[in-house]
Parts: structure tokens; C-alpha cells; sequence
């Protein structure tokens, strides 16, 4: 395709750091696209004829202004900062307008310069980018919606980040943020300020929890480096002691070799939405939560004690990804995103209507897996499949574990428990 846009990649050196083709580009353009800072470094350089126009706040009008100038054959340039294409606006105008209609001449994105001057390799860091409107502070246990997720999300799952910051999410907010998780004592931190820029510093021997209460020059790029490598955790299985639980003990969690059909039959993805209803201490939707690393876990219960020792067992199992909300369901399933996966191991006495909410909003395919010891909610929960036209099926596991008897060994059974797995009936699946 014939006068593509051109996005060029500026850093605050200017044209001291541009090659003569992208300058080229530059000198010749009719129309030249950029932040008030990008547009101010290289309008020395710009014809007399060139219109300039400050996209800052009109992002979404940039991909017409394209279109119309291209229509019109006019030249146009759009200046972007370092990679475009690195958490850049070239994706996003991309995504708008046909490949063909733009070419990208990236510039050294600043992520580079700062390991550079660091002396930090960076092929394995996970680069991510919080250059967007006020995230607000951290606090402990949010979910995907806020602003920050994806920033705990990776220091849970990476060793090495690198991350774009702005003047709202600042590297003390991110510090702030670690704290919270209690992740400070595990990474160490740098963060480059105003690179290429005449007062460029590069702070270094800050520790996170220095880091929070401390304000850092803008712009800058954030780097986080674990002290030693991710340990190698149990995704599945964990023993009933590594739960904290009630005491006296009364059976408030759900036993590890029921735990295991459960979730078996839960068919859990990496990226699985889950909901816990009546968590107790946690168990199954915590492990959950360890199943499903690029997913999250919603989970409620009614008894503010367990729901304690909840959020305790969160903290201890570090599951960013598990948000607990103490209260009585249905209350507040509504603000949850739609499920992949339902599991209800208390109800309330509200039984019948939340196996009627939980299939109404299962994702298609997704699998609503409830325990029962008794009687009497085994039957309430088959009839309420019944009325619903939900395919359903029942599975009885009674566990026996051994117990010493002297010097010699016995098995001692376990509470049988019945397991109902659940699916919408084919009437009510909707299309995938």
C-alpha cells in the first residue's frame, strides 16, 4: 500500500538519537502526530508547511486523523516513544487501521537503555505497562478490575520485571503494592528517572519498603528483580495441615482426597473464572486458585471467623489471585464475572436458588460441582437440577486414611460424602 503512516520512535535525546531514515520521514512530513514533548523535540526539524497536532488526550481521534490525511495524500508521521510497538501506540493503531497502512521505525525502547546502564539482561523480563489513568492504591485481595492486577499477577509468576510507569502509578505505588502482598523481602529494585535527559539518574540500593515512602523523578521505568528464583510449588493436592483451620477443629474444610474429584470435576483451564460459594477455610478454592494462574477465583462466606482464617490461608498460600468477600450468598454474586466453574460447599439454606443462579450464569460448557453430607441438601439439590433441566450426575467417595494402634497400623474412614457435578442442560447451553 502506497504513503503509509509512519510511526517513529522519539527519545527524550531528540534527533541526536534517530537514524537518517527516520529523519527523512520527519523533514518531509505534511502532517506530524505526537505528545507535546515528542513534537517539541523535533520541531527544529520539521518543514515550515507541516501541521503539528498534539495527541495528548485524543488518542481515539488519531487513527481518522490518519485515515483523512492518507485519503488526502498527504504525508503523515506519527511519533511515539522508543519501541512502538513495546506497550507503544503502533498496536493500537494497528488494531484500527490495516497493517499496510502503517510502518513502524522502532527506536531503543528505554526498557533496553535502563538495563543497559544496569548491566541487566533482559531477553527474560516480563515488560508491562501501567501508562494509564489513576489505578488507586492496592488493597489486599482486589481482582483483574483494578488497575495494578497485572502488575501482581506477574511478580507472582516472573522473576524479572520491567515495568512503564506514569505520573498516577508511580514506583512507591507499586512498592506500596508489593508490601501489601508481602512480597517486599523478595525483590530488590531500581528505578532509571529521566533517562537521556541531562538530569538523568539512576536510583539503585533501595529497598522496596524504602521504596514506598519515597518519590521518584518522572519520567522513569521501573525494574524488579527477585533475590532468589521462584520456589517450585504444589499446584495440586496439598495436605489438609497445610490449611489453617477452626479450632476446635469441626470439619470446616473440605478433605484432600475430596478436594482432588472436586476440582477434578470442575475441569479446570489456566485462565479458568472460579466461584467459591461457602469457602470455609478456603481449601478447594485457594487450590483452585493454584490451578488457574492467568485466572481468579471468587470467593464468600458467611461466617466471619472462617472467612478469616480465609484470608489467612491466602496470605500464606500467597494466592494473588483469590478475592474473598465475607457475606451470606446469593448477596453479591451479581458484580462477579460469569463463571467457568462453580463450587458450593455451604449454602446457607439457600440451596435451591443458588444452583438455579450459578447455571443461569455458567459460561457455556462450565461445570457447577457442589459436596453434601446429608441427606437432606443431596435431595434439595437433585430436585432443584431436576426443575433447572441440568444434566447432572452423583458420585459417593468415602476415603479411609491409616492411624497407628500401638505398634501396628489401622484405617480409620473418613465422612462419606456425595459429590454432585452439574452441567446446564443442553436446552439452556448457550452458543459458544
Amino acid at each position: 500500500m502506497s504513503n503509509p503512516c509512519r510511526i517513529i520512535g522519539v527519545l527524550d535525546n531528540g534527533v541526536d538519537g534517530l537514524t537518517p531514515h527516520a529523519l527523512t520521514h520527519i523533514e518531509a512530513a505534511d502532517l506530524v502526530i505526537g505528545g507535546a514533548r515528542a513534537l517539541e523535540l523535533v520541531a527544529a526539524r520539521l518543514a515550515p508547511h507541516a501541521e503539528r497536532r498534539d495527541l495528548t488526550g485524543r488518542l481515539n481521534e488519531v487513527p481518522e486523523w490518519i485515515r483523512a490525511a492518507r485519503a488526502a495524500g498527504r504525508r503523515t508521521v506519527v511519533l511515539a516513544t522508543g519501541d512502538p510497538l513495546c506497550h507503544g501506540i503502533a498496536g493500537f493503531l494497528q488494531a484500527r487501521l490495516c497493517i499496510e497502512a502503517c510502518e513502524v521505525l522502532p527506536n531503543v525502547s528505554t526498557v533496553q537503555i535502563a538495563c543497559a546502564r544496569l548491566g541487566l539482561p533482559w531477553q527474560d523480563m516480563k515488560i508491562l505497562s501501567i501508562h494509564r489513568r489513576d489505578a488507586g492504591e492496592w488493597h489486599e485481595g482486589a481482582g483483574p478490575e483494578h488497575g495494578l492486577y497485572e502488575i501482581v499477577r506477574a511478580a507472582h509468576r516472573h522473576d524479572r520485571l520491567a515495568v512503564f510507569t506514569s505520573p498516577d502509578n508511580t514506583p512507591d505505588r507499586i512498592a506500596r503494592m508489593l508490601v501489601a502482598e508481602g512480597l517486599d523481602d523478595q525483590f530488590r529494585l531500581a528505578v532509571a528517572e529521566r533517562l537521556l535527559r541531562p538530569d538523568e539518574n539512576i536510583v539503585t540500593g533501595c529497598t522496596v519498603l524504602e521504596a514506598a515512602d519515597r518519590r521518584f523523578a518522572e519520567p522513569n521505568v521501573l525494574l524488579l528483580w527477585r533475590n532468589e528464583p521462584r520456589p517450585r510449588a504444589v499446584s495440586f493436592g496439598l495436605a489438609d495441615e497445610t490449611y489453617k483451620q477452626r479450632e476446635p477443629l469441626k470439619g470446616l474444610i473440605t478433605k484432600r482426597e475430596v478436594r482432588a474429584v472436586s476440582l477434578a470435576r470442575m475441569q479446570l483451564r489456566t485462565d479458568s473464572i472460579v466461584w467459591d460459594i461457602g469457602a470455609g477455610s478456603g481449601a478447594v478454592g485457594l487450590e483452585a486458585a493454584r490451578l488457574c494462574p492467568g485466572g481468579h477465583v471468587y470467593a464468600i462466606e458467611k461466617n466471619a471467623e472462617d472467612a478469616a482464617i480465609a484470608r489467612d490461608n491466602r496470605r500464606r498460600l500467597r494466592a494473588y489471585n483469590y478475592t474473598l468477600a465475607h457475606g451470606k450468598a446469593p448477596q453479591g454474586l451479581d458484580a462477579w464475572p460469569d463463571p467457568d466453574a462453580v463450587f458450593i460447599g455451604g449454602s446457607g439454606g439457600e440451596l435451591d436458588e443458588l444452583i438455579r443462579i450459578c447455571l443461569r450464569r455458567l459460561k457455556p460448557n462450565g461445570w457447577l460441582v457442589m459436596n453434601f453430607v446429608t441427606f437432606e441438601n443431596l435431595a434439595t439439590a437433585i430436585d432443584a437440577l431436576k426443575a433447572s433441566g441440568a444434566a447432572w450426575d452423583v458420585t459417593q467417595l468415602q476415603a479411609a486414611r491409616s492411624q497407628p494402634i500401638l505398634h501396628m497400623h489401622r484405617l480409620a474412614a473418613e465422612n462419606p460424602v456425595w459429590i454432585v457435578a452439574a452441567q446446564r442442560g443442553a436446552e439452556h447451553e448457550q452458543p459458544a
